[in-house]
């Protein structure tokens, strides 16, 4: 994956990935991912994701369901 930095908007985060910003509304707001290191909101009130962190929990999922 290419990405210009660590934290992308949403928007951004969908194209990247394929998750609808739907989706990604929904893991923040049921608690799924951990504000401040998988996602955050700028001072402005936008919602950024941290790309890095994101595939973190993608592995570490898999890890846990591969046991």
């Amino acid at each position: 994956m290419v990405y210009a930095g660590q934290w992308v908007l949403i928007k951004r985060f969908a194209e990247i990935t394929g998750y609808s910003e739907n989706a990604v509304r929904h893991k923040i707001k049921g608690g799924i991912w951990i504000e401040g290191r998988v996602w955050r909101r700028a001072p402005d009130g936008r919602i950024f994701v941290n790309l890095s962190e994101f595939e973190r929990w993608v592995e570490s999922d898999a890890l846990v369901k591969a046991f």
